[in-house]
């Protein structure tokens, strides 16, 4: 049971001459630790020694700690070939400038060895990376699992998936959804928020964030202006602060704001937000939904329906490869996401109902940018299992192979 793409990145960078330190980050319980200890496994077994360490147990002595570890694995390095690995990285203050100075001192030795950091914070891991550790790491993004992860891994059908999602660590309570739900609430919704935001930057409303959160989870793909949701929220605060909330909701794999199509790269950041929730289980939970709701109310399925397939792609895209994942609409005409890669984009529109699908929104869509194609997903267009499957880039090849 693992993400087989990370782990398949991973290993092969392992066995490769040391170049840069390797960065693996992403939400929590999505599976970091245990995909490096299957690769710690695998090295093992190639003659690699690995050492491992996690920052996630109380430390007091700050870098003191990176230091010992790492002086620990030089030593052991200069017996045999050895991989060190610091989990939870970010919980140690001024990590990143203590890497860099370590990581200096290591290109320097004729026999270097490998280093592997993991974080469950992004913004936190981004910052230090940006800040100290530039040109001197690859970043390995894990998201949540995929439909067919958890199908293969679990055995869970389609509406399995969209009341639990994609957190491998509650798969097996899904036969007790009450004891499911307070899993979700208490030890993934209630720790991101706490640890991975409010202990680890700077939030001066904690009520407005957490509200914000609850908003998108209740209200999942809506777009709603800022204004209006710190209407909706019933609180005083600013725009600006709105959207830096949602940033770090973003940042913690919890929520993403998706931005207006433009046709250009040039979009307002003041553009009203449409909400994703970035695993449907977190829908599910905040609102008590299980599968026999979905089953029997077709307007909700359609939520989850539409939250799964653009939190599949949101999970896919490759930001280093010019991806991006918006949505369009135009008075009363709405396209659910639009998919850019480079210059070119597909409006891509979500049906999950078993009547007629009106195409208005498509229509328009095409005639207001005419070098753009559309794609139908559910529906009489590309099945939803399949399309829970592709590579974002095949949404382009169907659209404008169809």
């Amino acid at each position: 049971m693992y993400k087989r793409k990370e782990f398949s990145v991973l290993f092969s960078r392992m066995m490769e001459p040391v170049r840069r330190i390797q960065v693996v980050t992403g939400p929590r319980q999505v599976g970091k630790t245990t995909m490096v200890r299957q690769v710690m496994e695998a090295l093992e077994k190639e003659g690699v020694n690995t050492l491992y360490a996690s920052a996630d147990l109380p430390v007091s002595s700050g870098t003191v700690w990176i230091e010992e570890r790492w002086n620990a694995a030089r030593i052991q390095n200069m017996k045999t070939r050895t991989v060190l690995i610091l989990d939870e990285i970010q919980k140690i203050s001024n990590w990143s400038e203590a890497v860099k100075f370590l990581w200096d001192q290591e290109v320097s030795l004729k026999t270097p060895m490998t280093v592997v950091l993991l974080g469950s914070s992004a913004l936190l891991i981004q910052k230090g990376l940006s800040e100290s550790l530039a040109g001197r790491f690859e970043v390995i993004r894990m998201g949540h699992w995929s439909f067919l992860e958890m199908q293969s891994s679990f055995g869970f059908n389609l509406d399995q998936f969209l009341i639990y999602g994609g957190y491998p660590g509650g798969a097996d309570l899904i036969g007790d959804f009450a004891r499911w739900r307070s899993y979700i609430l208490d030890s993934l919704i209630e720790t991101s928020i706490s640890k991975d935001i409010l202990m680890m930057a700077r939030v001066e409303k904690p009520i407005l964030l957490r509200n914000l959160f609850m908003l998108a989870c209740e209200y999942p793909c809506r777009i709603l202006s800022y204004t209006k949701m710190l209407g909706q929220l019933q609180d005083t605060g600013n725009t600006t602060t709105l959207a830096h909330y949602l940033d770090l909701l973003q940042g913690a794999g919890l929520i993403a704001g998706l931005k207006k199509y433009s046709g250009s790269v040039v979009r307002k950041r003041g553009s009203s937000p449409k909400l994703l929730p970035l695993n449907t289980a977190l829908i599910s939970a905040v609102q008590g939904i299980d599968e026999s709701i979905i089953r029997e109310n077709p307007h909700i399925r359609g939520w989850f329906v539409e939250a799964a397939v653009g939190a599949y792609i949101y999970g896919e895209i490759d930001r280093n490869h010019n991806e991006e994942l918006n949505y369009w609409k135009f008075g009363d005409r709405e396209v659910n996401f639009v998919y850019r890669r480079g210059n070119v984009a597909a409006g891509l529109e979500v049906f999950s109902g078993t009547h007629g699908h009106s195409r208005r929104g498509m229509d328009l869509f095409r005639q207001k940018f005419s070098s753009s194609e559309t794609l139908l997903i559910g529906g009489d267009g590309v099945p939803l299992e399949k399309a829970l499957s592709l590579d974002p880039s095949e949404f382009i090849d169907t659209a404008y192979l169809k």
